[in-house]
């Protein structure tokens, strides 16, 4: 089982994976330390370059992040829609018996949205999202498929929050007992550590169009 592309197109997150080279991002910054404040930045970014973001409409799958009705193709507009606190993951805890690390539950807790694409030295990134509260349930079954993955690979349990190019299926996940960012294969150990920590993986990203045509929700 893969992570989904969480958000308005029901959780459809078949993995992406990274382009040809992959590079590790240079050590933090002394300001970098934030989850919350560094994706707050990459959004604002985002919407500067792309203001109008819509999605094919779904009334069975709607989502606190619409901001429009549907227009005469059957599409609404959305924008990320700011949330207050940690996405709680109780059930993945409980089932691991683990605490999941406090940046991927910062994330995941910090906004409604569709996916959103970025680029970096190290290549492409789709960014994972909540598109409402029915998403939470199923990014929490594809993460403990995830974690079954990795045990058979006995690999260290690491939790997704982003995929890379559409060609392949790397995805890009925190690893638990450290925070830092690794790039990974489902099913196997991870390839190379990208990134000290989230936040540092974050304020490297640059903002970038969707790269199908439809966006990542």
């Amino acid at each position: 089982m893969h992570p989904d592309r969480t958000g308005g197109g029901r959780t459809g997150a078949s993995d992406r994976a990274n382009q040809r080279h992959h590079w590790r991002v240079p050590p933090p910054n002394t300001a970098v330390t934030d989850v919350r404040a560094t994706l707050d930045d990459f959004i604002t970014r985002y919407l500067r370059h792309f203001p109008d973001l819509t999605a094919p409409h779904d009334p069975a799958w709607p989502s606190p992040c619409t901001i429009s009705a549907p227009d005469t193709q059957g599409r609404i507009g959305w924008r990320p829609l700011a949330r207050n606190g940690s996405q709680d993951f109780a059930p993945l805890e409980r089932a691991l018996d683990v605490v999941i690390h406090p940046d991927i539950s910062t994330y995941y807790g910090a906004y409604w949205s569709g996916g959103l694409e970025a680029r970096a030295s190290f290549g492409q990134v789709s960014l994972l999202f909540l598109w409402n509260e029915e998403d939470r349930i199923r990014l929490i079954e594809n993460m403990l498929g995830h974690v079954l993955l990795q045990r058979r690979a006995r690999a260290p349990l690491s939790i997704f929050f982003a995929c890379g190019a559409a060609d392949s299926d790397h995805v890009y996940s925190v690893e638990n007992s450290s925070g830092r960012v690794l790039l990974e294969q489902p099913g196997r150990k991870p390839l190379q550590e990208i990134a000290p920590d989230l936040a540092t993986f974050i304020a490297a990203l640059e903002p970038a169009p969707a790269s199908a045509a439809e966006p990542l929700i």
